[in-house]
C-alpha cells in the first residue's frame, strides 16, 4: 500500500485514541499524520510509532494541507459542519459520528460484509452504529443463503458506549456513589434507553439498528424490530438476534457459513458451558458467536448471542478497515 497524509479529527477522545492504536497495530501506511481535536484538548502531546504529536485545534483551515484521508470521531455536529469542509478541499472522510450514516449519497459500510460500497463516495462515508456493525457480520452470509425475512434485535450494550461518562456512572455506582450522566443508575441495573425516546417509542438506538441494516443490505422490505438496553458492563457489546428466512434450513450447515465468513469466530460448545462474554473478549477485533441453535417456534429460525468489542470493532476497527479499503481500490 503506498503512505498517504491521515488527520483525526476527536484525537484524544476514546475513539479517537484508539484510531491510533489501531493504525499502529495493523500498521497502516502513514506518511504524515495531523491530530485535531476541540480547544479543550489542544496542545495534548499523543505518542504513535514512537513519535510525539502535538494535537491541534479543529477550525476551517486545518484541512487546507495535504490529507488524503480523515477519520471524525468528534460527535455529529462536528461532522456536520467539518466534514464537508474537509470533502470540498479533496480529503475523504471516514466519519464514526451517526450524522451522515442515512444519507443516501453516503455510503455506509462494514468492510466484510458491502466493501464496494466504498466506491460509490462523494467525498463522506459512513462508519455504521457500534451494535448495527457487529450485527452484520452474521447477518451477512445468512442472508446471502437463506434470504432474511425477519430479525429482532435485543442488545445488551456496555458503558463505554456513551463514553467516558458512562464508565465514570458506572464506577462511581458500584462505590455507592450517585449517578451523574444515565437518567438512572447503572451499576447493578439494566436501562432499556440508549439515546432520546421518539414519538413511536422506539429510541434512536434502536431506529439506528433498524433503518442502518436495511440500508447496508439494501433491502428496505426486510423486517427489523430492536431493543436496545445499556447493562453494568464496562466494554463490550452482546446481542441476541432472532432471524426468520424465506429458505429453510439445515443448523449444521448453517454455522459452517458462520464458521467461513471473514471476521467471525464461533464460540459455540454448549456441554462445556463455552460461549462469548463480552468481558473474555474485550480488546478483540473479531466478531464472536455462540447459543446458535433453532427457533422451533417458526418455520425458518434462528437464534444467535453475539459479542464485539464496541469501541475496535463496533468504531475504531471498522473506520480503519475502511480507510484500508480506500487504498486497496486506488480511491485515494
Amino acid at each position: 500500500m503506498k503512505s498517504v497524509n491521515v488527520a483525526i479529527v476527536g484525537a484524544t477522545g476514546m475513539v479517537g485514541r484508539t484510531f491510533l492504536k489501531i493504525l499502529e497495530e495493523r500498521k497502516f501506511p502513514i506518511k504524515n499524520l495531523y491530530l485535531f481535536s476541540s480547544p479543550k484538548s489542544a496542545g495534548t502531546t499523543v505518542i504513535f510509532n514512537g513519535r510525539e504529536y502535538t494535537v491541534e485545534e479543529l477550525n476551517k483551515n486545518v484541512f487546507d494541507r495535504d490529507i488524503q484521508i480523515a477519520l471524525f470521531s468528534a460527535g455529529g455536529e462536528i461532522s456536520k459542519e467539518y466534514a464537508p469542509i474537509a470533502a470540498a478541499k479533496g480529503v475523504l472522510v471516514v466519519d464514526n459520528s451517526s450524522y451522515w450514516r442515512m444519507d443516501p449519497d453516503v455510503p455506509l459500510v462494514v468492510p466484510e460484509v458491502n466493501p464496494d460500497d466504498v466506491k460509490k463516495h462523494k467525498g463522506i462515508i459512513s462508519n455504521p452504529n457500534c451494535s448495527t456493525i457487529q450485527a452484520m457480520l452474521p447477518l451477512k452470509p445468512l442472508n446471502d443463503n437463506y434470504k432474511i425475512k425477519r430479525v429482532i434485535y435485543s442488545t445488551y450494550q456496555a458503558v463505554s458506549g456513551s463514553g467516558v461518562r458512562g464508565i465514570q456512572d458506572l464506577e462511581n455506582g458500584i462505590k455507592g456513589n450517585p449517578n451523574k450522566f444515565y437518567p438512572h443508575p447503572i451499576a447493578y441495573n439494566c436501562l432499556p434507553h440508549i439515546d432520546d425516546f421518539t414519538d413511536n417509542g422506539y429510541t434512536k438506538e434502536e431506529l439506528k439498528m433498524i433503518n442502518e441494516t436495511m440500508k447496508i443490505f439494501n433491502n428496505y422490505d426486510m423486517k427489523v424490530t430492536a431493543t436496545t438496553v445499556r447493562v453494568p458492563v464496562k466494554n463490550g457489546h452482546s446481542e441476541s438476534i432472532n432471524i426468520e428466512f424465506e429458505k429453510p434450513f439445515e443448523l449444521d450447515e448453517l454455522v459452517n457459513h458462520l464458521k467461513n465468513m471473514p471476521g467471525i469466530v464461533v464460540i459455540d460448545d454448549p456441554n462445556n458451558l463455552q460461549y462469548p462474554t463480552a468481558f473474555e473478549l474485550s480488546g478483540r477485533d473479531e466478531v464472536f458467536l455462540g447459543r446458535i441453535r433453532r427457533d422451533f417456534s417458526i418455520e425458518n429460525g434462528v437464534n444467535i448471542w453475539v459479542v464485539a468489542d464496541n469501541i475496535r470493532k463496533g468504531a475504531a476497527t471498522n473506520t480503519v478497515q475502511i480507510a484500508e479499503l480506500l487504498l486497496k481500490y486506488n480511491l485515494v
